[in-house]
């Protein structure tokens, strides 16, 4: 089928959806809307950053084409992160889905789900859960609660008893989101490769490596090194300095005299401070914008929250009048 009849096709069903259809994009779950629909371009709107920007047909072909050429699958991840949009709107074709836990764009002759957003799926979106188990939930809340009622521009004109809490909400946080960081690591060392960035919304990971090693034992050590020339005393006490300074003059391979253990972590590569602000701000607008009864209960539950807080934050010193 030549992409001039899938992409008119596309432009059918982009005509027909309701002006309140939202759609969402794989892996970063950008939400975004169809503002206009020309016979050469797309245009989107971003419901967090207000961005207008206009999808072109060729990339769309572009797109297409990669999908026909991989045997109908294709890696969303190989795509930059301000491309996404585009699979997620030509997901409204019957022949193309988006599969989120294989990361893979699909063409199938039957048919597919999309990449809209239900008032069943938005409002999921929209609930705020707290996750069983996670601590670090629990003391980021406390946390920015402590944050919002006080001004640490300059931290010397806070009282002794705020330092005390912020310092102790800090801790908490840090061991916290440091344990769950490395349970995700692990997970994702998995499904990265190297030098292949992998992008969400708020930044990218990669995959690296780093290399441990240790002196073998001493004996083996002293004995490699004196069969090739190396007195016993200019490494006596087996120095890694000087055993690196005696490989530098020998041809004896760094793995005869040391236990090279080898590793693989994730790494930060990239944080988008932007992103993370517009985010915040716009859940922040969204809640003191909305009148419904789910934002007037949240609201309480805040307010339950704060009471709670000065019970468990409460400061007193060792010796009461």
């Amino acid at each position: 089928m030549p992409f001039s009849a899938s992409w008119h096709t596309l432009l059918e069903e982009l005509d027909e959806l309701p002006d309140d259809a939202e759609f969402i994009t794989p892996l970063s779950h950008d939400t975004f809307r169809v503002t206009d629909v020309q016979e050469h371009r797309v245009v989107v709107t971003f419901d967090d950053t207000g961005e207008r920007r206009p999808l072109k047909r060729e990339q769309f072909e572009t797109l297409y084409r990669r999908i026909r050429d991989s045997n109908g699958v294709f890696e969303i991840d190989r795509l930059p992160p301000d491309a996404r949009a585009y699979p997620a709107v030509l997901s409204l074709h019957p022949r193309f889905e988006i599969d989120e836990e294989q990361v893979v764009a699909v063409e199938k002759e039957d048919g597919t789900d999309t990449q809209l957003l239900s008032d069943e799926s938005a409002s999921a979106e929209n609930d705020r859960v707290e996750p069983d188990g996670v601590d670090v939930y629990s003391d980021a809340l406390l946390l920015i609660d402590a944050l919002e009622r006080q001004d640490i521009s300059d931290l010397t004109a806070l009282e002794t008893e705020a330092l005390v809490n912020l310092y102790t909400l800090c801790s908490d946080v840090q061991r916290n989101a440091n344990d769950l960081r490395q349970d995700i690591a692990d997970v994702l060392l998995d499904r990265l490769h190297h030098d292949q960035p992998v992008h969400g919304q708020y930044g990218s990971v990669q995959r690296t490596s780093r290399r441990n090693r240790s002196l073998k034992d001493e004996e083996d050590v002293l004995a490699t090194l004196e069969d090739a020339g190396i007195d016993r005393e200019r490494v006596t006490s087996i120095d890694s300095k000087k055993v690196d300074e005696a490989l530098e003059v020998t041809g004896i391979s760094e793995t005869d005299v040391y236990e090279v253990d080898e590793s693989e972590y994730v790494r930060k590569a990239e944080v988008d401070e932007d992103v993370k602000e517009s985010r915040l701000q716009g859940l922040k607008d969204r809640l003191a914008a909305s009148g419904d009864p789910e934002s007037d209960e949240l609201r309480q539950e805040i307010v339950a929250l704060e009471e709670r807080i000065d019970d468990l934050t409460s400061f007193s010193t060792g010796t009461q009048m």
